[in-house]
């Protein structure tokens, strides 16, 4: 196996995937809370896994050249995005004793966690353009076992990153749970919702107006 492919892989994917992105405030919000972080970052890497083998490996053209199934996406990620946003705004603003007792209720249920994350991935076009695309049309110019060092060198980028930040957040969870510091953090997951959201409304109305 090329090792070289293999840390050019790495370092193309780590490079796509550690921009601070829906992905990424998903997964750190679950491991502030630290509920269920794990396995947030385990399924978050493993759809990662799914779109990477696609681009890499010639799927994604499926995908990336149908315009119905892509514009689908975009406004179910403009509907995810604004209510996930709504709600880390709502959790910014609520009484501390609140919002202690709703974490509470809200700390449960891994597949509400596992739906979660699969939201906030598949329904985010961006993901399709970086995995599918960009890492595709690279991965793409190479043969055989070539091919196969660069996926998994991408692949692994994916899990490493997404579990560092999970383990991170749940390991800083004690600090970044303080009143200030969550209603900080809560806010600013709250503006990045809504950016990307935004930025998805403008692509459509740029699209089709």
């Amino acid at each position: 196996m090329n090792f070289w492919l293999l840390l050019q892989g790495f370092g193309l994917g780590a490079t796509m995937i550690i921009p601070i992105g829906a992905q990424n405030a998903y997964v750190l919000n679950q491991g502030i809370k630290r509920n269920h972080h794990l396995t947030t970052a385990l399924t978050c890497g493993c759809l990662d896994t799914i779109f990477i083998s696609l681009g890499i490996f010639g799927g994604g053209a499926l995908i990336s050249q149908n315009e119905v199934l892509l514009t689908a996406v975009t406004l179910g990620g403009i509907a995810f995005l604004t209510i996930y946003g709504a709600l880390a705004l709502k959790s910014a603003f609520r009484n501390p004793e609140k919002q202690e007792q709703t974490q509470h209720v809200l700390a449960r249920g891994r597949r509400t966690v596992i739906l979660g994350a699969m939201a906030v991935t598949v329904l985010n076009p961006h993901l399709y353009l970086d995995t599918v695309v960009i890492l595709g049309s690279i991965g793409g110019q190479f043969e055989g076992q070539d091919r196969i060092a660069f996926a998994i060198g991408t692949i692994l980028a994916s899990f490493v990153w997404f579990y560092s930040l999970s383990l991170g957040a749940a390991k800083l969870g004690p600090t970044l749970s303080k009143p200030k510091v969550k209603k900080g953090i809560d806010i600013m997951v709250a503006v990045m919702m809504f950016f990307i959201a935004s930025l998805l409304a403008k692509q459509l109305i740029i699209q089709y107006w």
